[in-house]
């Protein structure tokens, strides 16, 4: 198997928060209309899902995504495994979650990157941090929402250290969302 890789992907306000304060995320429902923006194909977003191997999320990313399926919205992670760092107790509503509370880099050095080419970390802040911090990641991808929040969960939490990025690719879709896709400059 070739070299994993480690994505960091989120939506975020233009402000830079994946969420409130008190980890809601009701803003990211856009109405805008960007008519010059690239229509978001939905064949290319299932082809592109599928080059996923597994995703990594902290405990309240992991709780909204739970939110979402029981609004009818639906398990956003398909049959992926799914790793989730808590240190609480959580309820496994699905047999290919399972829960972590070691160290950040054994799960990642020792079980993901061994076992997985192209490995997500969806959520959360704190999680996003730690990782970058930690030089897990390879790729940044951000997904910017047309609103501002005012204030909430920083994107990345708990950084000790600036992290220069290489911009890889730009897009903006019809919905206003523009899409940042950059390496991680080592």
């Amino acid at each position: 198997m070739s070299a994993a890789r480690v994505t960091v992907h989120m939506a975020t306000s233009l402000d830079g928060y994946i969420a409130r304060e008190d980890g809601r995320v009701d803003w990211m429902e856009t109405h805008d209309e960007f008519k010059n923006g690239q229509d978001l194909d939905p064949e290319y977003v299932r082809t592109f899902l599928d080059t996923i191997d597994c995703y990594v999320m902290g405990s309240r990313t992991y709780l909204t995504a739970l939110e979402f399926e029981e609004k009818g919205l639906g398990w956003s992670y398909g049959d992926k495994p799914v790793f989730v760092l808590t240190g609480r107790p959580l309820a496994k509503k699905r047999p290919t979650v399972e829960f972590y509370s070691g160290d950040i880099r054994e799960l990642f050095e020792a079980r993901l990157k061994p076992t997985f080419k192209n490995i997500w970390v969806v959520g959360g802040g704190k999680l996003a941090g730690a990782c970058v911090e930690a030089d897990l990641v390879d790729e940044v991808r951000y997904s910017i929402l047309p609103v501002l929040i005012g204030k909430g969960i920083a994107f990345f939490e708990g950084l000790t250290k600036d992290v220069v990025l290489h911009l890889i690719e730009v897009k903006a879709y019809r919905n206003g969302i523009v899409a940042l896709h950059h390496e991680i400059n080592r």
